[in-house]
């Protein structure tokens, strides 16, 4: 990616999100900052899932997923499922879950848990945008929510991260 395209990209305020979805026994949770509420009524939100990774297709057979909100205080979410240690299969399993109306696993640790049923979906390039409508709220702390611009590293898509100290693209994402 262009340097200053990718300068530019990673001036997005983005906020900081674990994504989870399942189906029955499998579980699969993935890092995620391309999410956004897109609709006041009904309450819908929209994430971007990358098309090769785990969750994506578990969010397809599910027709559910949910937001876990980041806080400054769970920070250990996102380090963890940021990281290579996420990726294995039943990644959720060194963290205590609650289960979402739909089924799906939200994460105690989270500031707070959106539990959304599918309601759409359209390919983006090499991501999928999944629209869910809202369901189930659990909020439990009160927490400052972690953004984009609160760690070192800022997720561009692909394999292009960008170094927020050196202000520079970096080497290959965990994605």
């Amino acid at each position: 990616m262009e340097s200053l395209l990718a300068q530019a990209l990673a001036t997005l305020t983005t906020g900081i999100y674990v994504l989870t979805a399942g189906t029955g026994r499998h579980q699969h949770s993935m890092s995620s900052s391309w999410a956004t509420q897109v609709s006041g009524e009904p309450v819908l939100v929209m994430a971007a899932v990358d098309q090769q990774h785990v969750t994506h297709n578990l969010v397809l057979e599910s027709r559910a997923f949910a937001l876990n909100i980041v806080g400054h205080h769970s920070k250990v979410l996102e380090d963890y499922f940021y990281s290579s240690r996420a990726k294995r299969p039943d990644n959720l399993s060194p963290f205590a879950l609650e289960t979402g109306l739909t089924g799906t696993p939200l994460l105690q640790a989270a500031l707070a848990s959106l539990d959304c049923k599918l309601v759409s979906s359209h390919i983006a390039g090499d991501h999928t945008l999944f629209v869910g409508n809202v369901i189930d709220v659990r909020v439990r702390d009160t927490d400052r929510p972690l953004t984009s611009h609160d760690l070192p590293y800022i997720y561009l898509g692909g394999k292009v991260l960008f170094d927020a100290t050196l202000r520079r693209p970096i080497g290959p994402s965990h994605e």
